[in-house]
């Protein structure tokens, strides 16, 4: 069948049609005919040809043309659809590089193959668009819930319809033991939309924390409005969760908004999370406070707070110790995921104990090293010291307030254990030394003996060693691993070099070897010069 033989009109009829039941442009179904004819063409007349089919949009009529690019002699590959200057001439007036010859050629008779292949032209065309429609459609609706209507199950993920295509809720997002059948409603949260190989992918959830904040959204006006702030969510799916919430009008209470008259509010978002219990927490910026907060109904004694670990100890009595723990360590293990914080509980009695024992340890200390009787180490202790370090070169006004402790006395304590640091100091070189360590990280400044010798023993031995680690290698860390933080040793963490303390010390050895100029580790000066001052990610080491 020839193209000219058939309703020209026909074919815009046909474009339109397929562009309403599918609900897009009818310009791309134009587009798709267009590319299915070409390629017939060239099966007809040669495939190195460069021929192009035209759709009027008015009239229908189709227009097939052959293109021929004028290119320089030594680059003229192809035959078919390239030129040289001197051919060309014979075509076009004043030809260039670059210039193009068309030429009209008949329309071809579209057989039983051809019709077939510019059928399946048309088709995946149209099904492109209508992912690509479907992708624009929901790629900005991730973060929001959506309504959906449950299609089928496929291997526990639930497959739903979501009008303009389908999206899938994994069994992991599911909320315990749910299950759906096909025309069920469901209320989802648009987790993740991607773009991929086998068209968009949308990825629903009603596990994720997200999910739970929408829902407070939707149910309290004062969220939506902005005057309370969902600040943190922790969730088990399906048992218990805590939601940290703060106000920025004083005249409304955060609690009281959620929880609603008669519990309303709330019970709307349980019924929606099959009986999730959930406890409504007041934020506060004091994450200490917060967290006690946070293990109600469990009464806390103490709380101590290490910032650079992120690490929070929580000192419970006795009888509130499985209540602060929670069935299944559940309570402790929101508290942590509402705060970022892994937390140590531990009773008073445990408590106790442990700074006995350390109470104890540094008695010995002192009565070993500085040869005093357990009555005086247990004065220094009580006073605050922990180690030798301190003892030698505190100012000598701090060890005058402790009773019986006159000028003289002040001053054989400070030179014991002067004295005893030093030898250990030579020790630790002399060590240090019999490991390799080179003079150009001994003489290294902020490096004492003892930690020379703990880098020699790790593998450290020279400046250029030094500097090629990583500041965390130097202080220890914190890594999350599948969820879970676990610690990283630092060599020199016993000495407590903090992180800034490691990457100063780094940063330094780089500058010294001329590895770095110091003039990028000036962000002040640029700064006052009207520079901006680079981020924390233009000044972290490579």
């Amino acid at each position: 069948m020839a193209i000219t033989s058939a309703n020209q009109l026909e074919l815009l009829q046909t474009a339109e049609a397929v562009a309403r039941e599918k609900m897009i442009d009818p310009g791309l179904v134009v587009e798709a005919m267009e590319e299915s004819l070409a390629r017939a063409a060239k099966s007809r007349y040669g495939a190195e040809m460069d021929i192009r089919v035209s759709i009027d949009r008015r009239t229908g009529r189709a227009t097939f043309t052959r293109v021929r690019t004028v290119v320089e002699d030594e680059e003229l590959e192809n035959y078919q659809a390239e030129l040289t200057v001197e051919q060309a001439k014979q075509y076009l007036d004043d030809p260039k590089v670059g210039d193009q010859y068309i030429e009209e050629i008949p329309p071809v008779e579209l057989g039983r193959i051809a019709a077939q292949s510019a059928k399946q032209v048309i088709l995946q065309k149209v099904r492109e668009a209508e992912r690509d429609k479907q992708y624009e459609e929901f790629k900005d609706r991730a973060g929001t819930i959506i309504n959906a209507l449950v299609k089928r199950e496929e291997y526990g993920n639930v497959i739903v319809d979501v009008g303009a295509g389908e999206a899938v809720l994994r069994r992991n997002e599911k909320i315990g033991r749910e299950s759906y059948r096909p025309g069920d409603r469901i209320r989802c949260y648009i987790k993740d939309v991607r773009r991929e190989q086998r068209g968009p992918q949308i990825f629903l959830s009603r596990t994720a924390p997200e999910f739970m904040a929408e829902l407070f959204k939707m149910e309290v006006p004062e969220i939506y409005e902005g005057i309370i702030e969902i600040k943190a969510v922790a969730r088990d799916p399906g048992s218990r969760a805590k939601i940290g919430v703060v106000s920025y009008d004083g005249s409304i209470d955060p609690v009281g908004a959620c929880v609603g008259m008669r519990g309303s509010r709330v019970q709307a978002v349980v019924n929606e999370l099959q009986g999730e219990k959930i406890d409504i927490i007041p934020w506060n910026e004091d994450m200490p406070t917060f967290l006690v907060n946070a293990l109600q109904p469990a009464e806390v004694s103490k709380v101590v707070l290490d910032e650079d670990a992120e690490r929070i100890e929580v000192v419970v009595p006795e009888e509130q110790l499985s209540l602060a723990i929670g069935r299944r360590g559940q309570n402790v293990r929101l508290a942590s995921q509402l705060t970022g914080l892994d937390i140590d509980i531990m009773t008073e009695e445990e408590e106790s104990k442990r700074r006995q024992a350390e109470f104890e340890e540094r008695t010995k200390l002192f009565m070993d090293t500085l040869d005093l009787d357990e009555f005086f180490a247990q004065l220094l202790v009580s006073e605050g010291f922990t180690n030798l370090e301190e003892v030698a070169y505190v100012e000598q006004d701090e060890l005058l307030v402790i009773d019986g402790v006159d000028e003289g006395t002040a001053q054989e304590l400070q030179a014991r254990a002067r004295d005893v640091l030093d030898e250990q100091n030579r020790v630790a070189l002399e060590k240090a030394r019999e490991l390799g360590v080179e003079d150009s990280l001994v003489n290294f400044e902020g490096l004492t003996p003892a930690m020379v010798l703990a880098l020699a023993e790790d593998g450290v031995k020279t400046l250029e060693d030094f500097a090629t680690c990583a500041d965390w290698e130097l202080a220890g860390g914190w890594t999350t691993v599948n969820g879970e933080r676990v610690k990283d040793d630092g060599v020199l963490e016993k000495f407590d070099v903090s992180l800034e303390e490691a990457q100063d010390m780094v940063m330094t050895a780089r500058v010294l070897l001329g590895w770095v100029d110091p003039d990028d580790l000036m962000p002040e000066a640029a700064a006052e010069d009207g520079g901006e001052e680079p981020s924390e990610e233009e000044q972290a080491p490579a």
